[in-house]
């Protein structure tokens, strides 16, 4: 039995399989679109399927997990006498870190001999589910939880996620741009550089004009960013442009030597404000 399970949420975007042959639960967040409600990994409908249905102009409706559920999706493993480390979703984005705090809160104290460690990645998609793959590994290396949760909370303020997208209109719709920006950006071909910051935000970094320069535009800065030393992959996930995806992937081998990497594609619950053609590079950097 492994020495602790790890717990995330489906905003970690893992490539599909990789949660159930490592054993991590992974927590399902829902959305809603056409009035149904389908879970973020429903078989039913597809990435593509959800994409070009935004492509369409249907506008999905997010939610975050509940307390309730949380508390279903970790008692089986406290019963197996298992501690957790819950690797979460950046809290500024979402209140599903909250919701686990709280479910942990109360499953402590029906299992006070068993430890949970509850952590706040500050990041999202790849970024999160690279945090989630090296607690596989510090697990796998026979840490324990606690000694896990130190080690991650040490590493993940080094978590660089770089992304641009194709359509100003979803970030406007979730509040990251103004109506004219989106407009304007729109009719010039800008295309915002963005990151996620030390709190955990999506924030604005820079902007270029063209969908090419923007994909090598997040090349160019990882370049700048990245710890040679503790860089040995990256990850990229993307708004069903898996071309483009590609392209940055192809790039960033060509340029730093780098072959170890993971693609996927970014999920419902993101997908939903950041829109089709987005793409994201994760990687360790000095900073973020």
């Amino acid at each position: 039995m492994a020495a602790f399970t790890i717990v995330t949420d489906s905003n970690s975007d893992l490539v599909p399989g990789y949660a159930a042959e490592n054993e991590i639960i992974e927590m399902e967040l829902t959305y809603t679109m056409d009035g149904k409600t389908y879970r973020c990994n429903d078989p039913a409908y597809t990435r593509s399927a959800f994409y070009n249905e935004m492509r369409a102009g249907k506008l999905p409706i997010t939610a975050q997990i509940n307390i309730a559920d949380v508390k279903e999706y970790l008692r089986p493993s406290l019963l197996a006498g298992q501690d957790l480390l819950c690797v979460m979703f950046s809290s500024a984005l979402s209140g599903t870190y909250n919701s686990t705090c709280l479910a942990a809160e109360e499953l402590r104290a029906e299992f006070p001999e068993r430890e949970i460690f509850v952590i706040d990645t500050l990041s999202a998609s790849l970024g999160e589910g690279m945090l989630v793959m090296r607690a596989v590994e510090l697990r796998d290396q026979g840490l324990a939880a606690q000694e896990a949760d130190v080690t991650l909370r040490e590493e993940l303020p080094k978590m660089a996620a770089l992304f641009t997208v194709d359509d100003l209109h979803h970030l406007h719709r979730g509040g990251r741009v103004s109506a004219a920006t989106a407009v304007v950006g729109s009719m010039l071909s800008i295309k915002p550089v963005l990151h996620v910051d030390d709190q955990g935000r999506l924030t604005s970094v820079g902007k270029v004009r063209g969908r090419k320069a923007s994909l090598l535009e997040l090349v160019d800065r990882m370049g700048k960013q990245m710890d040679p030393e503790r860089c040995t992959r990256f990850a990229i996930s993307h708004g069903d442009c898996i071309a483009d995806a590609q392209f940055v992937a192809d790039e960033v081998c060509r340029r730093y030597g780098l072959k170890n990497y993971s693609v996927s594609y970014v999920g419902p619950t993101i997908g939903a404000h950041s829109g089709p053609g987005t793409v994201a590079l994760f990687f360790f950097a000095h900073t973020r």
